[in-house]
């Protein structure tokens, strides 16, 4: 059974950072490319990174480029996302999730997902 479980969330103030985690069990990490969602009320689900198994390769929506770094410890069968220089429009719940196979910038192409973490930025 997959399991992905963010941690890290919470309130911040704009210019603050944050990083979250994302923990994986049940599947092979090490071989998986694992991404960054968020989804903000009343909007879509939006693609914010994700990093490759080969090279750990990232990639990054146009907003958080400079920003945020996306990194992982297969070892510790961890992704991690570090946010700085937080934005208000940065306030979502971000999701972790693993690509099944295709575009990592194509939600549908991911297979399983976290139950999210809610991220907070006052102006």
């Amino acid at each position: 059974q997959v399991q992905l479980v963010e941690s890290g969330g919470g309130l911040v103030q704009a210019g603050d950072s944050l990083r979250l985690s994302c923990v994986a069990s049940g599947l092979t990490f090490s071989t998986t490319t694992m991404g960054w969602f968020r989804q903000a009320p009343g909007k879509e689900r939006e693609f914010v990174a994700a990093i490759t198994w080969i090279r750990d390769m990232t990639y990054y929506t146009e907003s958080v480029k400079g920003r945020f770094t996306v990194s992982r410890v297969n070892a510790k069968k961890t992704m991690y996302l570090q946010m700085m220089s937080l934005k208000p429009e940065d306030t979502a719940v971000y999701y972790c999730a693993s690509l099944r196979s295709g575009s990592v910038y194509s939600a549908g192409d991911y297979d399983y997902w976290g139950q999210g973490t809610q991220v907070t930025v006052s102006s």
